[in-house]
């Protein structure tokens, strides 16, 4: 392998070996506690909201590195009404289900509105959604948390709690069977479509890329799966939030490599003008995403509240951020048109592993936010460097 390749190697898979080297040097520094079958079930639990705004966020970057300043606040919000519709009016949880994903998608389809006809500055929209629904959470919440301990079925729904784990139907006596099953059931699925994937692009004349990578590639993802499945059989099992994000990251990651629409999202923000011309309709795009970030911003508030079986009018606070880093930090382009489903919840990961391995440290929450905003700047900077062919400084 030339100079050449290898760079371009080392260039395609940097946040993957960022994400070892991150996760080996927590494990060291926190005498392996980081790996332990406990705390890789917490990593999903508590960053559950980070992969699920991050995949909307995702679509909202493609369209040209436009951002939702309000995601958070949406939370709060959408999950201030469950709260209140559950505990004060006694509505069916299923109903308020679906109310709270009503409420996220008009809220998501009112701003998408103002961005994509009337074309007001994403950021000046979402920006004054972000404090007019914060405002309002709290206006609903009258300022009080309100609990929602007693809606086990919303609870263990949408994970987070200590029983909120799938069951296991093998009884495994310590050690879940059912999610061991699991992880051989996904290596299985992903080696079979890999196959196929190689076989019908090889057959259309495509290219394939270097036979031993892709084998080398798929043996050691397949290898993170069931060591991953194997650390939570030890511990519990399958978290059911675990399986909403699984849900997201498949939707959303056959979206936006296998329908049109997706493809659409990448045109507008590679050159909207000439997307236009094609006869796409890039308002309609600009909407969708918008649309979409509201409905997967409800579906962040129901995993939110349900982890903290309650709703308060903080809740939500900063998780704009940690979508938008995950995005840049995964390889979205900050120019829009690039980005993978992939790629950001491993972005996701690597702000989940920081968080978690810091706090694992003993490190305060201020030395938490310095390092996620460096490793953010970092993503971006190498993102822009490397569009300019290496070159650091711009020229004149």
């Amino acid at each position: 392998m030339n100079k050449a390749k290898t760079l371009e190697l080392v260039k395609k898979y940097t946040m993957i070996i960022v994400l070892i080297l991150v996760t080996s040097f927590f494990a060291w520094r926190s005498d392996g506690a980081i790996l332990l079958p406990m705390n890789v079930s917490s990593l999903i639990s508590q960053n559950a909201y980070v992969f699920i705004l991050a995949t909307g966020m995702l679509l909202c970057i493609l369209t040209g590195g436009n951002i939702d300043l309000s995601v958070g606040s949406v939370v709060c919000f959408v999950g201030a009404v469950g709260a209140i519709l559950m505990q004060t009016f006694h509505v069916n949880v299923f109903v308020t289900i679906l109310a709270m994903f009503v409420v996220g998608a008009l809220i998501g389809a009112w701003q998408g509105f103002w961005i994509a006809f009337v074309r007001i500055p994403p950021f000046i929209v979402t920006l004054a959604g972000m404090l007019i629904f914060r405002g309002l959470s709290n206006a609903v919440l009258d300022g009080k948390t309100i609990n929602i301990k007693s809606q086990e079925t919303f609870v263990k729904l949408f994970g987070g709690g200590a029983n909120c784990y799938i069951p296991d139907f093998f009884h495994g006596n310590g050690f879940n069977i059912t999610c061991m099953v699991a992880g051989v059931v996904a290596v299985v699925i992903y080696v079979l479509l890999q196959v196929k994937n190689y076989i019908s692009r090889k057959k259309k004349g495509y290219e394939t890329g270097n036979l031993a990578g892709i084998i080398a590639k798929t043996v050691a993802i397949c290898a993170v799966i069931l060591v991953f499945c194997y650390k939570l059989a030890l511990h519990k099992g399958i978290p059911s939030v675990l399986v909403w994000v699984l849900v997201v990251v498949l939707v959303y990651g056959f979206i936006t490599s296998n329908t049109t629409v997706g493809r659409h999202f990448y045109a507008v923000g590679g050159n909207e003008k000439a997307t236009k011309l094609s006869g796409i309709n890039t308002n309609r795009v600009y909407f969708l995403a918008y649309m979409n970030m509201g409905f997967l911003s409800a579906l962040a508030g129901m995993v939110t509240i349900a982890r903290m079986t309650a709703s308060q009018p903080t809740l939500g606070t900063n998780y704009e951020m940690d979508a938008i880093a995950s995005c840049f930090i995964g390889g979205a382009s900050a120019y829009g048109g690039i980005g993978t489903v992939p790629g950001v919840i491993i972005g996701a990961f690597l702000m989940g592993v920081i968080n978690l391995g810091m706090f694992l440290m003993g490190a305060n929450a201020d030395l938490q936010k310095i390092v996620k905003g460096l490793v953010l700047l970092a993503a971006v900077i190498f993102d822009v460097v490397s569009k300019r062919g290496g070159k650091f400084i711009a020229k004149n």
